[in-house]
């Protein structure tokens, strides 16, 4: 059985192997969105064992909506303990600290409480409207800088869908497809301008993934704002599109009269 520290120390080692390349990878992206992704993060052997101990879909929490429809689960103690070593082995100090080299950010501090964070599934027609994360941390504190995505479903194909759609050039252009490959991580940048959607899975398989967000006191961009997470349709949904900007004006202009929101969202894993 590995912990968090043991895996946290063949991730780094695999990290830092990559690290020039990853730097010039994010460097690259860095004036829209910056990201980076690197292959074959641990040993296969270590990742089959995470994902054949992922939870049932129906053992996690259905999120269904006009925005989403996905599965999640955070309270890490009731699953496999190796689930919880390997999401908490990317808040590391190491881990945390070699990605800010590599993003060239300083001073990120991971989430204990996994605020949005924790295990994602995905079935056939699940999927994640283009969106642009909460700006901030469960008590508004710090800002929301980076979006971490470890992806574990053996075999998982581009034409699987459930993939990472990064619109870099905003929801009228073409986004930027990175597969949710096995044993892959990918690591993005969220400011105001980040955009980005997972598209429909498209076969009787579940797309599973170890998802972590760092903070810090300084938001990635000086024009970076105060945001709920907020929804768009995909280019071809004009219609939900314009629902969707309502609904995402009303939850900011609520959240401007209730500072933390109407009631305590309860995605956060209570230890």
């Amino acid at each position: 059985m590995y912990d968090k520290t043991s895996l946290a120390s063949l991730i780094y080692n695999r990290l830092l192997e990559e690290k020039e390349t990853l730097k010039q990878q994010f460097s690259n992206t860095k004036s829209s969105i910056g990201f980076f992704f690197v292959d074959d993060l641990l040993p296969e052997s270590i990742a089959l064992e995470i994902h054949k101990n992922f939870p049932q879909i129906k053992d996690t929490i259905e999120k269904k909506s006009m925005r989403e429809h996905k599965h999640i689960a955070y309270q890490m103690n009731r699953y496999n303990p190796i689930l919880e070593e390997i999401t908490y082995a990317f808040q590391d100090k190491k881990i945390v600290d070699i990605i800010g080299e590599i993003c060239g950010i300083t001073s990120l501090l991971p989430d204990e409480y996994l605020y949005a964070g924790g295990l994602s599934l995905m079935k056939k027609d699940d999927y994640l409207n283009p969106h642009l994360d909460n700006s901030h941390d469960k008590d508004r504190n710090r800002w929301r800088v980076l979006n971490l995505l470890y992806y574990v479903t053996p075999n998982w194909r581009a034409s699987n869908g459930g993939n990472l759609e990064l619109w870099p050039n905003g929801l009228k252009k073409e986004p930027l497809t990175v597969v949710s490959k096995f044993n892959r991580l990918a690591v993005m940048a969220t400011h105001n301008d980040s955009w980005h959607s997972v598209s429909k899975v498209t076969v009787d398989n579940v797309r599973c993934c170890v998802s972590n967000y760092y903070f810090s006191e300084h938001s990635n961009r000086e024009a970076d704002t105060f945001h709920v997470t907020s929804f768009r349709g995909w280019p071809t949904e004009k219609g939900k599109d314009f629902v969707l900007k309502l609904d995402s004006k009303l939850r900011m202009m609520i959240r401007k009269v209730f500072n933390k929101g109407i009631r305590k969202n309860p995605h956060q894993y209570k230890k």
